[in-house]
């Protein structure tokens, strides 16, 4: 799943938990990943030591790619090993116990080089504050929305989302050609949502964000097993949250909104004439 959202990222091991991290700058138009996995769930013997008691963390900058290469030719596999080694370059090394036909075992291992990341550049890498939301809603199977935004993308390359505290949400594309828009109703928004939002809000009104729709196929693209919950947040015209919920991953995406859009009116179009 990480490998499909980020070509490169940071792997970040502290004693508790792992981190796979993706942080762009959101002022020029980045996403943010934040991937959080409880070592205790994936791992019998876990060993770690950071700089410090105070810093005891690792960060590591690695090809997304190159892990989930060697940790899939450990799917049938008697026992797996991960550690940091140094190479001649520091490598995050997968040693991998396989079964042979004669009953006896074979090791294969993977060296999979990566950088270090020294402690000034950590506090860029820190789990992202979620904003405020103005809507909170659950989303609808991330396959059935995958395959709308897919025929949408054919037309534009700009998508409009837009939810209410009503359960409403709407996928929508504008040019000056055609208005093409999808609507999904009942889903439903998460009780804290309601209990936070503002008294003097309708539900019925919508907050919406524009945003590329490549981005957001990326992000629905790398979704292989259906989430236990999916949550959108929107903040009104500057970023979208999205929080999934798996069995022992959970996994936060922001994609901002463009820095600006034009809101076609007809009274623009004859300001432009007029002009």
């Amino acid at each position: 799943m990480i490998a499909k959202l980020a070509k490169t990222c940071t792997l970040r091991i502290s004693p508790e938990k792992l981190n796979f991290i993706l942080s762009d700058k959101v002022a020029s138009g980045g996403v943010n990943m934040w991937c959080e996995l409880e070592q205790e769930n994936f791992f019998s013997e876990f060993q770690m030591e950071g700089i410090s008691a105070e810093n005891n963390e690792i960060y590591l900058e690695l090809t997304s790619e190159n892990l989930s290469r060697a940790l899939k030719t450990a799917q049938n596999a008697r026992a797996l090993k991960i550690k940091l080694t140094n190479k001649h370059f520091p490598c995050l090394t997968i040693s991998i116990e396989l079964l042979s036909m004669s009953s006896s075992s074979r090791i294969v291992t993977h060296d999979i080089p990566v950088k270090v990341i020294p402690r000034k550049l950590w506090k860029d890498l820190q789990e992202p504050t979620v904003p405020a939301s103005e809507v909170s809603i659950y989303l609808p199977g991330l396959k059935m929305m995958k395959s709308v935004v897919e025929k949408m993308r054919n037309i534009s390359s700009r998508l409009i989302i837009e939810a209410n505290l009503n359960g409403e949400l709407n996928l929508k594309i504008e040019t000056e050609l055609v208005c093409v828009s999808t609507h999904f109703k009942d889903l439903g928004n998460p009780p804290l949502a309601s209990e936070n939002a503002s008294q003097d809000r309708n539900p019925e009104q919508m907050a919406e964000v524009h945003i590329d729709i490549k981005k957001l196929l990326q992000f629905l693209a790398g979704q292989q097993v259906n989430p236990t919950k999916a949550i959108c947040n929107i903040v009104n015209n500057k970023i979208i949250h999205f929080d999934l919920l798996y069995e022992d991953v959970s996994l936060q995406y922001f994609i901002p909104a463009f820095a600006t859009y034009q809101k076609w009116e007809f009274r623009d179009f004859c300001d432009d004439l007029e002009r």
